[in-house]
C-alpha cells in the first residue's frame, strides 16, 4: 500500500489522529425514506422529491458530491443551474417505487473515480445536460410502461443528444485531518458556449428544533468567506479562490410552499434555490447570516473549454487559503496513485486496474452517515414509549440507536443499511481498509443494534425481516484476509464478534425451526421473489416451508463458529467446548438436510441432483418446490475446512465427535458416511454432501444450458426459460419462469429480481466454497467445466473460471464496449467509467436494478488477492 496513506490510517486507528473525521458521508437522498416519513407509513408520499429543497430534514441531510463529518453536524455539497432548470440542481433525482415500472431508480449519471480509505482522495463525475433536465418525461414515460418493458433512464431521453452537457468533475483533498480542499472541474462538452451556475454550498445539519433548547449553529459571512460556528464541532472557515456572492439562509422548513402555513423564519432552506433560479434577491439574509450559505460562481465556458471552482474548508484562518492549495492537490493525487498501485500488484491488465479501482472508488464513496433513535421516532409519532403499538413501524426496535458511518448499499436507492449487505461489504472493505472493515462487521453486533433477543435488525423498512445470516462468514473471511495482509490474526476482534455471534446463532435456533427438526424456516431470507410465492407471508393452503437455503444458511453458521472456536483455542482452551457443540448442532442440521421421511420427501431430490424447498401441508401432505435456483446452490456455498493439524492440537475435540456420532448412529447414518471425517488424519471437510451429490450439483451449476452464464452463476436456470415451473394450490396457480433481466413480478415491490440475473453476493460465496472443496479434494478431483465441453478442471480451476466470468461483466473488448453497458451507446462512449449495478443480466451481462450498489458487488476488486492468497 501507499507509504503515506498507510502512514495515514495509522496515524488513525493507532494514534487517535482525526484523519476518518471528513469523508464522504453525505447521502445522496435523504427524502422517501421511512426515518423522514411523517406519514401513514407511505415514506414515498410522506417526504417526496418536491419537497427535498423546501423542508428540513429531521436525521439526515443529502447532496450532490458531497462530505461532511463524522456526525454530520457540517455539510459541504455542490448545487448546480444550467440555466434553464425549475430548480437547483442539488441532489439527485430518481423515481419513487410507485413512480416506477420495475421500482425506485436513480434518473442520472454521475461516477465516482477514485478514493483513499480515508477520504484524503476523492474523486467523482457528474454529467450535467445544459437542456432542461427532463423531469416530467422521465416520470411520465416510465408510468405508462409495464414490467415486461425496460426502465426509461436518462439516456434514453435525448437531453445528452450532440455532447450539450458539462463534465463536473469534483475533487476533495485533505491537508491535515481538519483542512479541506475541494476542486471544482467544469469541462464544457458542447458544440456551444454555454453558462454554468456553480454553487458550493455550507450548511448546518438541523439539529437545534427537535432537541428542544440545543444550541443553533451559526454560519456568517466575513471579508468574502463563510465563518462556521458550531458548539461542538468549533470554528471552521470556508474560503472562496474567488470574490462571488455569497447567499445565506437558514436551513428551516419553507412551511408556506410545503404545508400552507406561515413560516418561522423569513429565511428558509429553498432560499438559496429562489434566488439564483427565481431572481427573487429577497430570500437570502443580506445581513450573511444562517445555516446555510452557498458560493455563486457564474461561469461561462467556451465549447470544449473549462472552468475551475476551487474552495477550503479548514479549522485555521489562512491568510492565503490557496497559497499551497494546488500543490496539496497534487501531491494527494499522487498519493492516490501510488496507494493504488501496490494494492494492485498483482498480475492484472490496466482495464481490470480500471475496473478495480472504480469499484473500491465506489465502495468508498458509499459511506454515509446514519442517525435514527427508534424509540425517539416512535414518540414523535405518538407512540407510547414502553406498550406495544402494532400500528407503528419497527414498533419493537425501541433499543435501536444509530449514529455511526455506515457502508451503504447505494446512497441513493438504498440509503439505509441492509444486515446482509453490510456483512459482503465489509469483506470488499477489507481488500482495502481492514480496520474499517472490521468495525463495520461489528457495528450491528452492537447493543445499540443487535435486539436483546439476539435478531440482527435487517434494514428500516421492517428491522424483524429476517436477512441470511452471513455475518459470522464475513467476520471469518475479514479476519483472515487481515491476517494474510498483516501476517497476524487480530484474535481480539474474532473474540468480540464470536461471543456477540452466538447470541444470534441461538436466536435462529430457538426461532426459526419451529419444529425443532433443525430444519429452518428463515423467510425470504433477503432473495426477494425468488421463490414460487413469498416466502415470508403466510403460505397458500396454510402449513410450512422447509428451506432448503434457510438450512445451509444455518449449517454454514456453524461452520464459520467452529472455526472462530477453534482459533480461539488456541489462546483459550475453554473455547473447545463452544466447538463441540458446534460441530454437534452441525451434525444434527447435516443428518436432517439428508434425512428422507416417511413420506419419502428430503431437502435433496436423488432424481434431479439437487436441493428444493418442501412445501408441508396441514394434511400432512409435502410437495417438493422443483425450482432450480440459487436456494438448491445455497447448500454448496456451505462447504468449509478444518485443518488436518487441528486433529493433533485438539485431540480431545477429534475424541468428543468421535464418541457423539457413536451415541447416535441414526446422524451417523444420514451424514451419508460424512461423520467420520473426524477420525483419522488430514483436512476435515464440512458439508451438506458427498462426493457423489457434489458432482451432480457440479453438473447442473456448470452448465451453460442452465446456471453457468457467460457473466457468472445465475440465480435460476435458464432451462426455466421454456420449462417453467408451476405450482396449482386451491385452485390457484404459481409460477416461476427464468427472467434474464428486469422482474416481470410485482413481489417485494418488483425493484429486484432474483429469477435469472447474476448476482455478486451468491457467486462470490460459491468461488469462496469452490476454494475451500479444492483444499479438501485437491487436483484429483475434476469436472467438466462447461458441463458437456470435454474440459476438465479441478475445483480450484472452475472457481477462477466463475471469477473471470464475473469479471469480464466490466471488461472493454476490442472496440471499447463493455457488457455492463448493455446497448447504450452513450455509455459505450464513455468506455472508460464503469458502473457498479446491483445485478446483471444473466445472458449479456448488462447491469441491472441500483446503478451504484458498490458495495456487494465491489467484491469484483477482491479477486486479485483471492486468488493471491486466502483460499489457495
Amino acid at each position: 500500500m501507499g507509504d503515506a496513506e498507510r502512514k495515514r490510517l495509522t496515524e488513525a486507528d493507532t494514534n487517535g489522529v482525526p484523519w476518518r473525521r471528513w469523508g464522504p458521508y453525505l447521502s445522496e437522498r435523504q427524502w422517501g425514506t421511512v426515518r423522514e416519513d411523517y406519514g401513514a407509513g407511505d415514506a414515498w408520499a410522506s417526504f417526496p422529491h418536491d419537497q427535498a429543497r423546501s423542508r428540513a430534514y429531521r436525521w439526515g441531510e443529502d447532496g450532490l458530491a458531497g462530505v461532511s463529518d463524522d456526525r454530520q453536524l457540517l455539510c459541504l455539497s455542490l448545487a448546480l443551474w444550467n440555466g434553464a432548470d425549475p430548480m437547483l440542481k442539488e441532489r439527485l433525482f430518481g423515481l419513487t417505487n410507485p413512480e416506477g415500472n420495475h421500482g425506485e431508480d436513480v434518473k442520472e449519471c454521475y461516477f465516482y473515480l477514485d478514493a483513499t480509505p480515508t477520504a484524503s482522495y476523492l474523486k467523482m463525475l457528474y454529467k450535467y445536460p445544459q437542456a432542461e433536465f427532463p423531469y416530467a418525461d422521465l416520470v411520465a414515460t416510465n408510468a405508462q410502461r409495464g414490467r415486461t418493458e425496460p426502465e426509461y433512464e436518462l439516456l434514453d431521453t435525448g437531453v445528452f443528444d450532440g455532447d450539450r452537457y458539462f463534465d463536473v468533475t469534483v475533487e476533495y483533498a485533505k491537508s491535515t485531518p481538519d483542512d479541506l480542499l475541494m476542486v471544482v472541474t467544469v469541462d464544457n462538452r458542447g458544440p456551444a458556449d454555454a453558462v454554468l451556475h456553480v454553487l458550493p454550498t455550507l450548511w448546518f445539519r438541523h439539529t437545534w428544533s427537535w432537541a428542544g433548547d440545543a444550541p443553533r449553529p451559526s454560519l456568517h459571512t466575513v471579508a468574502g468567506a463563510v465563518r462556521a460556528e458550531h458548539p461542538e464541532l468549533g470554528v471552521r472557515w470556508c474560503d472562496a479562490d474567488q470574490p462571488v456572492p455569497i447567499l445565506v439562509t437558514e436551513n428551516e422548513t419553507n412551511n408556506e410552499r410545503v404545508f400552507g402555513s406561515p413560516n418561522d423564519h423569513p429565511y428558509v432552506k429553498d432560499g438559496i434555490d429562489r434566488a439564483v433560479v427565481g431572481g427573487d434577491t429577497t430570500a437570502v439574509n443580506p445581513d450573511g447570516m444562517g445555516t446555510k450559505a452557498a458560493m455563486h460562481y457564474t461561469l461561462s465556458v467556451r465549447s470544449g473549454g473549462t472552468a475551475t471552482v476551487r474552495i477550503r474548508l479548514s479549522d485555521t484562518e489562512y491568510s492565503d487559503p490557496f497559497g499551497d492549495f494546488d500543490e496539496v492537490m497534487r501531491t494527494r493525487r499522487d498519493e492516490a496513485d501510488e496507494f493504488h498501485t501496490r494494492l494492485l500488484a498483482v498480475n492484472l491488465s490496466d482495464d481490470e486496474r480500471l475496473v478495480c479501482r472504480q469499484a473500491l472508488a465506489g465502495l468508498i464513496w458509499s459511506k454515509q452517515y446514519y442517525a435514527l433513535d427508534v424509540e425517539r421516532w416512535l414518540a414523535e409519532r405518538g407512540a407510547d414509549p414502553l406498550a406495544a403499538d402494532a400500528g407503528l413501524r419497527n414498533h419493537d426496535w425501541r433499543h435501536l440507536v444509530a449514529e455511526d458511518v455506515i457502508a451503504m448499499p447505494d446512497k441513493w436507492e438504498y440509503p439505509w443499511f441492509a444486515a446482509w449487505d453490510l456483512a459482503f461489504h465489509a469483506v470488499a472493505h477489507a481488500a482495502v481498509d481492514p480496520v474499517f472493515a472490521k468495525r463495520q462487521v461489528d457495528l450491528l453486533l452492537n447493543r445499540r443494534y443487535l435486539h436483546p433477543n439476539g435478531q440482527l435488525p435487517a434494514y428500516e423498512w421492517n428491522f424483524g425481516d429476517v436477512n441470511p445470516p452471513v455475518h459470522a462468514w464475513a467476520a471469518w473471511f475479514v479476519y483472515e484476509l487481515d491476517r494474510t495482509a498483516t501476517g497476524t490474526g487480530d484474535r481480539a476482534f474474532l473474540e468480540n464478534v464470536f461471543q456477540k455471534l452466538m447470541r444470534n446463532f441461538g436466536w435462529w435456533l430457538n426461532r426459526k425451526d419451529p419444529d425443532g427438526r433443525n430444519v429452518f424456516q428463515g423467510g425470504f431470507l433477503g432473495l426477494d421473489n425468488i421463490g414460487v410465492f413469498d416466502r415470508s407471508a403466510p403460505l397458500p393452503g396454510g402449513g410450512r416451508l422447509d428451506q432448503a437455503d434457510g438450512t445451509a444458511w444455518m449449517a454454514l453458521y456453524c461452520q464459520n463458529l467452529i472455526q472462530m472456536a477453534v482459533e480461539l483455542a488456541h489462546d483459550n482452551p475453554t473455547y473447545l467446548e463452544h466447538a463441540q457443540a458446534l460441530l454437534e448442532n452441525l451434525a444434527w442440521i447435516a443428518a436432517a438436510t439428508n434425512h428422507v421421511g416417511p413420506d419419502g420427501t428430503s431437502l435433496w431430490d436423488e432424481q434431479d441432483g439437487f436441493f428444493y424447498d418442501v412445501l408441508r401441508r396441514p394434511d400432512g401432505c409435502a410437495t417438493p418446490l422443483k425450482v432450480r435456483s440459487i436456494v438448491g446452490l445455497i447448500p454448496l456455498a456451505a462447504a468449509t475446512v478444518i485443518g488436518g493439524a487441528v486433529r493433533d492440537k485438539y485431540p480431545q475435540l477429534v475424541g468428543d465427535a468421535t464418541a457423539f456420532l457413536d451415541r447416535h448412529p441414526a446422524v451417523t447414518a444420514a451424514l451419508s458416511g460424512q461423520g467420520r471425517q473426524v477420525a483419522g488424519a488430514g483436512p476435515v471437510l464440512f458439508a451438506l454432501f458427498d462426493e457423489h451429490r457434489l458432482r451432480r450439483i457440479l453438473t447442473r451449476m456448470l452448465d451453460e444450458q442452465e446456471f453457468l452464464g457467460p457473466y457468472g452463476i445465475r440465480s435460476v436456470s435458464r432451462w426455466h426459460k421454456e420449462n417453467p415451473y408451476v405450482l396449482a394450490v386451491d385452485g390457484q396457480e404459481y409460477s416461476v419462469r427464468y427472467t434474464a433481466a428486469e422482474s416481470d413480478s410485482g413481489m417485494f415491490g418488483g425493484n429486484s429480481n432474483w429469477r435469472g440475473p447474476v448476482w455478486f453476493p451468491i457467486n462470490v460465496m460459491i468461488i469462496r466454497a469452490l476454494l475451500h472443496l479444492y483444499e479438501f479434494h485437491g487436483d484429483d478431483f475434476t469436472v467438466e467445466c462447461p458441463t458437456g465441453s470435454g474440459r476438465r478442471m479441478n475445483l480450484y480451476q472452475v472457481a477462477r473460471e466463475v471469477a473471470d466470468r464475473l469479471t469480464g461483466t466490466f471488461l472493454a473488448d476490442t472496440e471499447g464496449r463493455r457488457p455492463v453497458h448493455g446497448g447504450q451507446p452513450t455509455l459505450r462512449d464513455w468506455r472508460d467509467l464503469v458502473l457498479f449495478y446491483e445485478y446483471f443480466n444473466g445472458d449479456d451481462g448488462a447491469g441491472i436494478g441500483a446503478s451504484h450498489q458498490t458495495g456487494w458487488t465491489g467484491l469484483v476488486a477482491l479477486f486479485p488477492l483471492l486468488f493471491k492468497g486466502v483460499g489457495q
